[in-house]
């Protein structure tokens, strides 16, 4: 059901982007003495505009920023010091002080995975990043040993637990025999938003209205989410960055309007009540989030929580609300981390 209709593609270039690494690859800083250089570490793919900024605004702090990215790695010069938390990355020996992974999915490697040459490329990076994103002598942002298992079905009932309403929500191969709540239903993907199928080339699985008249009781291959559709006055998108919210309206006429007519949706900075921040903050700590992003809906006085997003992108709703509140909050707080667990002479 998902994959019927969905015209959204989406060509993710592998081209390098990264201020500091272009300035390093061109000889344009100083080579220093050879000892380890503290580093903000990056696990990424080269069309990840946030990172791409992040940099910049790290090098105007004097801080070393390096990345990984998935799309651009198998030609990587790599080299991974197990007893010492140090790496080499090119001809740079660098001392990860923090690591954030965004958006590094194996399957934009540029590899087939379905030949033996292919296989080895994934399995050995599923292994080695894994490794990085879980290594105990640096500090993360958003780790993945509490948010890999953060999938949208513990979302939704951690959030109840801690006060939040949250849809009636079943899941499902026959779509067609449920409706939770009774009403209008809403399907959605168990899993991510966007597929990638062929590395560069991503497809969209946006929710889309329950339309049993042309289901049936065919069965899906997956299970899928049948939500129960709520009647909502507006959207709130909210950004979690530290112990901040900052908030967005977002109006729009559809769910996945948001993907496949973005020039309609109307995007504005708003406050986040004090009481709602407070429970989005107390999720966050549970989660163990230091940046990510919560969907809501307003209904009367009411907040309808629908997912977290780990890997958010906040430069689209910057551009629409015509401000850079999240990227201002999201570099601080990474450079003042970083001072803090260099200071303590660690990266926990």
């Amino acid at each position: 059901m998902l994959l019927q209709g969905q015209d959204y593609h989406f060509r993710s270039p592998a081209n390098c982007l990264d201020f500091q690494e272009q300035v390093h690859r061109l000889g344009m800083v100083d080579e220093g003495d050879g000892s380890p250089i503290p580093c903000v570490l990056v696990l990424a793919r080269a069309a990840d505009m946030e990172m791409n900024e992040l940099s910049i605004a790290l090098a105007e702090r004097g801080i070393r920023m390096a990345r990984i990215d998935v799309d651009r790695c198998v030609d990587l010069a790599l080299t991974i010091y197990t007893d010492t938390p140090l790496i080499e990355l090119d001809r740079w020996l660098l001392r990860p002080i923090l690591v954030w992974r965004r958006h590094f999915e194996l399957s934009a490697l540029p590899v087939d995975p379905r030949t033996l040459t292919g296989s080895y490329v994934v399995d050995q990076w599923r292994s080695v990043a894994g490794w990085l994103t879980d290594r105990k002598d640096w500090g993360h942002v958003n780790p993945t040993r509490a948010t890999c298992h953060l999938d949208r079905l513990t979302q939704l009932s951690d959030a109840a637990a801690f006060g939040l309403r949250v849809p009636r929500t079943a899941v499902t191969t026959r779509p067609g025999r449920n409706r939770p709540g009774g009403g209008a239903c809403i399907v959605k993907t168990t899993g991510r938003h966007l597929l990638e199928p062929r590395p560069g080339m991503q497809h969209g699985l946006f929710p889309r209205p329950l339309e049993t008249s042309r289901t049936g009781d065919t069965p899906e291959p997956a299970p899928v989410i049948v939500q129960e559709y709520v009647p909502s006055d507006t959207e709130l998108r909210v950004f979690v960055v530290g112990e901040r919210c900052l908030g967005y309206q977002v109006d729009k006429l559809d769910p996945a309007q948001l993907w496949v007519d973005p020039d309609s949706v109307s995007v504005k900075p708003t406050e986040v009540p004090a009481a709602l921040a407070a429970t989005l903050l107390a999720l966050a700590r549970h989660w163990r989030l230091q940046v990510a992003a919560f969907d809501l809906l307003v209904t009367g006085s009411e907040y309808v929580f629908l997912e977290v997003n780990v890997n958010c992108d906040w430069r689209w709703f910057e551009h629409r609300a015509a401000n850079d509140d999240v990227s201002t909050a999201v570099h601080d707080w990474v450079a003042t981390r970083f001072e803090e667990l260099r200071g303590a002479g660690q990266g926990r």
